[in-house]
């Protein structure tokens, strides 16, 4: 990382650890949401942005975390960090499973069997009643009580963002991510270089879903509460969706779009219960205007004008 680069992380990093300083509870619970899904999305952009491989399931890698996590803390009595663990854990399992599946398609191929292997979770999360609840979900007390002020769980999932960011922009910048990106430009001069792609890809995969649980795991302990709404296909749409407002491939665009999204959402429903119309023609707009999303607009627009 460039000086400059680091100089600009550290600025937006003390930005945000101010938020909760000038803003509402209610507002610093939607910047800790944004924070989470910001992961969610960014773990997508592993595969949709270096790889070229773009998954509908996980939003159930996700939600298998969270449900995991607020399992063990309401049911199994495990403490929080245990639970973390477990469910961190659990959704990096499901993610190899995933993967085995999905490695060897490419294209809405891909696409659909990720979308198929999550609605299957969809479906045992809805149906296995004794363990998940059902329609009801699960309750429980899943966050620590340090943690209990809102403000101080906000600047702690901002602290593990920072962590997981700087893990992920080291991991899609290492030789195996340049690897990922050789794959995505073309898989048949890959393998003709004598590169495993299935194993790459598995590899890819894997650690995308564990960055996933991660936020699933944070948004275990954020809603305490968990359904099968959770894991459902929504999910991962919306992740998809923070993803490409945001710039694919950019990996913080996932932030950005995130932001937007949930801002847009919250603040849009307030005036008209066709909020999600509203959305759909934001992003319609977002599409046919800056199709490399909000962030890539802009690195357009400074490099112009570095030119």
């Amino acid at each position: 990382m460039t000086g400059r680069a680091a100089l600009i992380a550290i600025i937006v990093v003390a930005a945000a650890a101010s938020l909760p300083l000038v803003l509402s509870s209610y507002q610093v619970g939607l910047a800790t949401e944004v924070l989470i899904f910001g992961i969610l999305a960014m773990s997508i952009d592993i595969l949709a942005g270096f790889a070229g491989r773009t998954s509908l399931g996980h939003g159930a890698i996700f939600g298998v975390s969270t449900y995991v996590v607020v399992y063990a803390t309401a049911q199994a009595g495990l403490p929080p960090a245990a639970a973390f663990a477990a469910g961190v854990l659990a959704a990096t399992l499901v993610a190899m499973i995933f993967g085995l599946l999905a490695v060897r398609t490419s294209g809405s191929y891909f696409l659909l069997l990720t979308l198929a292997l999550g609605m299957i979770v969809w479906g045992i999360c809805l149906r296995w009643t004794q363990i998940t609840g059902g329609e009801n979900g699960i309750r429980g007390d899943v966050r620590p009580a340090a943690l209990l002020n809102n403000n101080s769980f906000y600047w702690t999932v901002l602290a593990g963002t920072a962590i997981v960011t700087f893990a992920v922009w080291r991991f899609v910048r290492s030789p195996f991510g340049l690897t990922l990106r050789g794959i995505r430009d073309s898989e048949s001069r890959m393998r003709s270089l004598g590169y495993n792609v299935p194993l790459h890809l598995f590899i890819g995969f894997t650690a995308s879903g564990f960055f996933a649980g991660i936020a699933g795991a944070l948004y275990a302990m954020f809603n305490n509460f968990v359904s099968p709404s959770t894991v459902a296909l929504a999910q991962s749409v919306e992740g998809v969706l923070m993803m490409v407002a945001g710039g694919v491939g950019t990996l913080f665009g996932a932030f950005v779009g995130a932001a937007a999204i949930i801002a847009l959402e919250n603040v849009v429903s307030t005036y008209t219960e066709r909020w999600q119309m509203v959305l759909g023609v934001t992003f319609i707009v977002i599409m046919i205007f800056a199709p490399e999303g909000i962030i890539g607009k802009l690195n357009a627009i400074l490099m112009r004008k570095t030119r």
